[in-house]
């Protein structure tokens, strides 16, 4: 069932009011946003879209002092949120209070359990299982003009319109195949709110090139890291308009002590230099008297000789036999990583749990006690358990 075809604007607080009212004895809704981040460091809501049913209708934060009442009924414990690809959505309901809406049903999350890729896209989904092709026209509309013209707002409207029949078809056929249960468990994390609150000491990290800083580098570059990202959260302005990510790695190869060494480092000069440059002196100074960093990568494991990348190999390929006769996405079930934890020797407990665990367990364990072989045939590949 597709919801009506008119869309109703939200645009003043007795009419949000009487929507998130009715949203509240519903028990779930259809969610998304518009935003734009070019010129912040926060996104910037523009539109909330909100659908049930028997009605569709967009929110204009920029023409509402208070959104209690919507974020009442995102809160709301009885009430499902239903979105796709809901990430950047609930980073901008945390940064708005501190909290994450809860609970939610991500379709793009749901979508391997009926054996689609990990990141199929929304267009695909609602065409796939809804039957219906999305206009995409308008994806580069800018959400802060006003009044938005009426094909942006139907735009924005059928991202939640046909969420509705999305979500009816996919609560259906999960619930058929037994997997609600598994949905509920991939969900629940992504209401936690540490999922969104990044540490500004580990911003050095997504930098190119920091990879082959030596030691007092690394030092220096998680100090000027940190710090711009500090202010470009407290000023609310992009990060790059502060310094430049290569600006960053310059001063951290180079470590410099003086005003005149600072200035041979190209793209720090003019405005930047005369902003920030006694500010960058002291971080370097500061940073030479700092432990530095662990260096990227050390988390990661040791590489597997051919034979452990055998056996990795070889589990993959249970692996994706199962998620077939399951009609699982396989990297959903156990992707390489995992399987490599395996192969070195990890107990299966430490690297499968919950519903993965109870599906493919058993065939992998059984495989690294010898309990079973894969065996080729004219049919292709198979698993066959020993004889007793």
């Amino acid at each position: 069932m597709i919801p009506s075809a008119t869309t109703e604007m939200i645009a003043d607080a007795p009419a949000l009011r009487a929507l998130c009212d009715e949203l509240g004895t519903e028990t779930w809704f259809a969610l998304d946003t518009e935003f734009v981040r070019e010129d912040t460091y926060w996104a910037r809501l523009c539109l909330i879209q909100v659908a049930t049913d028997r009605r569709v209708a967009c929110i204009d934060p920029l023409a509402l002092d208070d959104l209690a009442p919507l974020l009442g009924v995102l809160h709301d414990q009885n009430v499902t949120k239903v979105l796709h690809s809901a990430g950047q959505d609930l980073e901008i309901f945390h940064h708005l209070d501190g909290r994450v809406p809860a609970p939610v049903f991500d379709t793009q999350l749901a979508a391997p359990l009926l054996g689609f890729g990990e990141q199929t896209g929304f267009a695909r989904l609602v065409e796939t299982l809804v039957g219906v092709e999305l206009d995409k026209s308008q994806t580069r509309t800018d959400w802060l003009e006003r009044p938005l013209p009426a094909a942006a707002v139907e735009y924005a409207a059928n991202d939640v319109r046909y969420l509705v029949p999305l979500y009816h078809a996919m609560h259906t056929e999960l619930a058929g195949r037994g997997r609600l249960d598994w949905v509920a468990a991939e969900m629940a994390a992504l209401s936690r709110p540490q999922r969104y609150e990044r540490d500004t000491g580990e911003a050095w990290r997504r930098l190119k090139g920091v990879d082959r800083l030596p030691p007092g580098g690394r030092a220096v570059a998680q100090a000027i890291a940190a710090w711009r990202e500090e202010t470009a959260r407290a000023r609310d302005i992009p990060r790059g308009r502060i310094l430049r990510d290569d600006v960053i790695v310059d001063l951290a190869k180079t470590r410099p002590k003086t005003r005149r060494q600072l200035e041979r480092i190209r793209g720090l000069r003019g405005g930047a230099l005369e902003r920030h440059g006694e500010r960058l002196l002291a971080l370097v100074a500061a940073a030479r008297e700092a432990a530095p960093p662990a260096p990227p990568g050390t988390e990661r494991e040791p590489p597997l000789d051919a034979a452990g990348e055998a056996l990795v190999d070889a589990l993959t390929a249970i692996v994706r036999l199962r998620a077939a006769r399951e009609d699982l996405n396989p990297q959903t079930l156990a992707g390489r990583k995992e399987l490599a934890r395996l192969a070195r020797g990890t107990p299966i407990e430490e690297v499968l749990s919950g519903w993965r665990a109870a599906v493919i367990g058993t065939d992998l364990t059984e495989y690294l006690e010898g309990r079973s072989s894969l065996i080729a045939g004219s049919d292709g590949l198979r698993i066959e358990l020993a004889s007793d």
